[in-house]
């Protein structure tokens, strides 16, 4: 059985071949296929979702426009990025709730010494600080050697990526938007009816509803969107792992339980979701292909070697979402797989 990512219309494989999709500008028919292919809306055929984690963070300073314009130069279908809040609420595009000591240098030029709440300070406050590179010697940085510092850059707010997508007519391009709560400091953040909704009009505003996924770890947000803006796309996130599971805690999982469903992805099917994204170690052939009968996408995080990217693709999963979105473009090609349009 041929991977679910080439079981595509003719029409679509005869264009991946064109030069079109080296291009985002094409003329109406070209948009119109390509549309269809990698908008993943409702109803439309759906193509392997390649998602760059937090931008590119494998290769440029992570959730920066920097970043996520490096994703979309490569060419990715969906812009993976994280959501926190200002004290003037504005929603700009952080993985903690705390500005991180490994990743930001102060109005000084030093590295902060302890984590700041993001919620506590203003967006004019924020951007006296600079994200543009990880600190020398530790093991962020250590971790991520390849990644070419861009000193100067700033935490972007989420009206400035899709700004920038718009700008660059990636006007395909998807956004995997994860709400950044934290249920051990409940005080960091939003409570998740408030922060859903300042989320929800900023995507509103920009006119992207319907190329916007919002995902989560805590699925009470997930629950809210739900009611909130049902034509947007739910992705529960899970992570099972010796250290941490979401999964213990019917908090984390908005009441829904493993004793109750059975299965993870009954779990995400009863709390009404699109897509299951699952720590890639934890998955397996036979969970992916439960998740699938159920109507589930499965989307698992963040794949980063290339065995792991190989191995998982065999497991005939729907997309990946990784810090380097080369890698699982060079294994694609590899395979004969149609590759996500990159902008010119």
């Amino acid at each position: 059985m041929p991977h679910p990512a080439l079981r595509l219309p003719l029409a679509l494989l005869l264009l991946t071949r064109s030069s079109l999709l080296r291009r985002t500008r094409c003329t109406p028919l070209a948009t119109l296929l390509l549309g269809l292919a990698w908008l993943g809306a409702a109803g439309s055929a759906v193509a392997f979702d390649l998602q760059g984690h937090r931008g590119a963070r494998g290769l440029a300073p992570e959730n920066t426009l920097v970043a996520f314009e490096r994703a979309l130069r490569l060419g990715v279908t969906t812009l993976e990025m994280d959501a926190a809040i200002t004290a003037d609420g504005v929603v700009v595009v952080s993985h903690d709730p705390v500005l991180n000591p490994d990743l930001v240098r102060g109005p000084d030029g030093n590295w902060i010494a302890e984590p700041l709440v993001i919620r506590k300070l203003s967006h004019a406050q924020l951007q006296a600080y600079d994200v543009g590179r990880l600190r020398p010697g530790s093991a962020y940085a250590r971790t991520f050697a390849s990644q070419q510092p861009v000193d100067g850059t700033r935490m972007p707010t989420l009206a400035s990526v899709f700004e920038l997508a718009k700008r660059l007519g990636a006007d395909l391009v998807q956004f995997d938007i994860e709400t950044k709560m934290d249920l051990r400091n409940p005080d960091h953040t939003l409570p998740p009816e408030p922060f859903v909704q300042a989320l929800l009009k900023e995507i509103r505003e920009a006119g992207v509803e319907d190329r916007v996924m919002i995902q989560s770890f805590d699925w009470r947000t997930l629950q809210v969107v739900r009611t909130a803006a049902p034509r947007i796309r739910t992705v529960y996130l899970t992570t099972q792992s010796p250290r941490f599971t979401n999964l213990d805690s019917p908090v984390w999982t908005a009441g829904f339980t493993l004793a109750e469903h059975g299965s993870v992805p009954a779990m995400v099917k009863a709390a009404g979701g699109h897509v299951w994204s699952p720590n890639f170690q934890a998955l397996t052939a036979d969970a992916v292909r439960q998740a699938q009968a159920l109507g589930l996408k499965v989307v698992p995080w963040t794949v980063n070697a290339p065995a792991e990217i190989a191995r998982v693709l065999d497991l005939g999963v729907d997309g990946i979402i990784s810090d380097y979105p080369d890698r699982v473009r060079d294994e694609m090609q590899r395979r004969g797989m149609p590759l996500p349009p990159a902008v010119d």
